[in-house]
């Protein structure tokens, strides 16, 4: 199949099970707000801590299940009304929640004894990293009417500029040579061989985001607005301090990662430049060449063949690993091709309430979609780790998130280049690696400064469209430096990532550079023991839910915090680059 099958969830909005499920959901919401008495006390805190984990475990499960259909049937066509208005309707109800989520947490804060309770219960105990960091972030929560306000407000304010963005950039219409085609089909032209299919492609992608780009800097403004006034009354320092409390990620951590990736900066512009002149630019290589192809090596997938190479290396690492991607292959868990309506990208899902996981992708053929699809399904092995855990405790973040995904990356890319027959493959794949080092490092990095900037200015001042392009284009400038030509940059690529436009999930960049990294440390770490790093590598993802960072790293003997990993990491991406500058030469 080459369309994804949710009906292990619903056989569509109609069906009797959706509606019952959905009224079971809305009286289950009501119910759960009559629980406010049950906290005006300490007493029996044990049992009231028992009663509400059991009924947020049951309303999870059922939310998330909703949630996930209602999302990824609109996913695939974002102007379909019915989704539109079912996720409106599911999110409303959430919010509804809030207050007594507020209620609940700032309660934690006066059981004294809370952490003897937890230790006394088997079944608390479970949940115990949950309960702490629960009582530790209640003191940065408004009184309940307020967080109720903030949570109904955001539905008519970034979330729904979110949505206006992705509607915007899924149905966008480009006229290229005298025909309409889809955004998505166009920016999936940059990885054709003929250059001046690309360099087409580029100009109609950049002259087609004309007509929309007032609306998408709007929203952009009203997000990272509404972002920068709660996290101030919530006490953070900047959205930043926020992102990373949210990632349970330390500020000692992501200082010494950025820090070894501006370090090894040069590196990447050495890369750039050869491969610019190998495509005949002398002043650096143009935008629309970053992802060209290089080594001759013109061979296009199918569905079919991308299936047989990514099950014959998974089965090299674990036959977990392999059992899982053949059950996405065979059980229609994969939304393959490009379409009017669907979002761009590539995507995975996770759905505790089924045990399974949905991948989207655009697949167009190239070995790089070959490479998304071995990234996406690594997100679902994450899931298979993570759901012989409670639903509570497997909401991994932002930063961990990638490791997986990664990882699984590289176990095809190393295949790949040991199964090279020719100097022109090896030189084709090295550089397709290479590429997708330089999107994760340099590029992300350019996201993170600009994203930054946003937020700064956005303090004094809203932005137009132009001025957005303009903090791109500087943001650009300071990373890729003259490793591409000054005059051809990108100065849209905040209006086309989607990463920009949430309300509650600021700096979805970094995390990218953190799992590529932290998934290099660990292939290395593997590598020097195959036999035993497979169970603890489980082990690692499957605490992602209920861990810092730092503290799932140490599972498998790894500091975050020192900027020594990071420059490892970052020297086995430099060896790949060297050799491809010895191959080039």
């Amino acid at each position: 199949m080459n369309n994804w099958d949710l009906t292990k969830m619903y056989a569509g909005f109609d069906n009797e099970l959706y509606k019952f499920d959905v009224d079971r959901f809305l009286k289950m919401v009501d119910d759960s707000k009559n629980q406010e008495s049950e906290f005006q006390t300490t007493e029996n805190a044990e049992k009231k801590l028992v009663r509400f984990i059991e009924r947020e475990i049951e309303l999870t499960e059922l939310a998330d299940k909703l949630l996930q259909y209602v999302s990824l049937e609109q996913s695939t066509n974002s102007q379909n009304v019915i989704a539109l208005k079912a996720l409106n309707q599911l999110y409303t109800k959430v919010t509804e929640l809030t207050r007594i989520e507020t209620i609940y947490k700032k309660w934690l804060l006066k059981v004294e004894n809370l952490e003897e309770i937890i230790e006394s219960n088997s079944f608390l105990k479970e949940f115990k990293f949950r309960l702490l960091e629960q009582r530790t972030k209640a003191s940065r929560l408004l009184d309940e009417d307020t967080e109720t306000l903030i949570a109904q407000l955001s539905q008519n304010g970034s979330v729904s500029w979110g949505r206006l963005q992705q509607l915007l950039t899924s149905t966008l219409a480009v006229d290229l040579d005298g025909k309409e085609i889809t955004l998505s089909e166009v920016r999936n032209m940059a990885y054709e061989s003929n250059p001046e299919v690309r360099k087409n492609a580029f100009f109609a992608e950049l002259n087609a985001y004309k007509k929309i780009e007032q609306s998408v800097a709007f929203s952009l403004n009203s997000i990272k607005g509404e972002v920068n006034t709660i996290s101030e009354k919530r006490g953070f320092a900047s959205p930043l301090d926020q992102a990373l409390e949210l990632s349970r990620m330390s500020k000692q951590t992501l200082d010494a990662m950025i820090s070894a990736m501006e370090e090894y900066l040069p590196m990447f512009r050495d890369y750039l430049k050869r491969k610019g002149l190998l495509l005949g630019h002398k002043d650096g290589l143009p935008f629309y060449d970053l992802f060209a192809p290089l080594g001759n090596v013109d061979k296009n997938f199918s569905v079919e063949e991308a299936r047989d190479y990514i099950l014959k290396n998974f089965g090299t690492f674990s036959p977990r690993l392999h059992e899982m991607a053949e059950r996405a292959f065979n059980d229609g868990w994969i939304d393959f091709f490009p379409k009017k309506g669907k979002v761009g990208g590539a995507f995975c899902a996770n759905i505790h309430s089924i045990k399974e996981s949905r991948v989207l992708t655009n697949f167009k053929g190239s070995f790089g979609d070959i490479i998304t699809l071995a990234h996406e399904l690594g997100h679902a092995y994450h899931g298979e780790a993570i759901f012989t855990e409670s639903i509570l405790n497997s909401d991994y973040t932002m930063p961990v998130a990638e490791t997986a995904s990664t990882f699984c990356e590289t176990i095809v890319n190393k295949a790949a280049l040991k199964d090279a027959t020719s100097k022109d493959e090896k030189i084709n794949l090295l550089e397709s690696s290479i590429q997708d080092y330089t999107q994760v490092i340099v590029d992300i990095l350019s996201r993170f400064y600009f994203e930054k900037s946003v937020f700064e200015g956005r303090k004094t001042t809203i932005f137009d469209e132009n001025e957005l392009k303009d903090l791109m284009l500087d943001a650009q400038k300071k990373t890729y430096g003259d490793g591409l030509d000054q005059n051809l940059l990108h100065p849209y690529m905040w209006l086309c990532k989607s990463h920009y436009y949430s309300g509650g999930l600021s700096y979805y960049n970094f995390p990218y550079a953190f799992g590529l990294l932290f998934a290099k440390g660990l292939y290395s770490a593997y590598l020097k023991d195959k036999e035993n790093f497979v169970p603890l590598y489980d082990k690692l993802l499957s605490a992602t839910g209920k861990n810092t960072v730092e503290d799932a790293a140490k599972i498998v003997g790894i500091d975050v915090t020192q900027k020594e990993f990071w420059i490892s990491s970052l020297e086995l991406l430099k060896g790949d680059i060297d050799e491809f500058l010895k191959l080039t030469e």
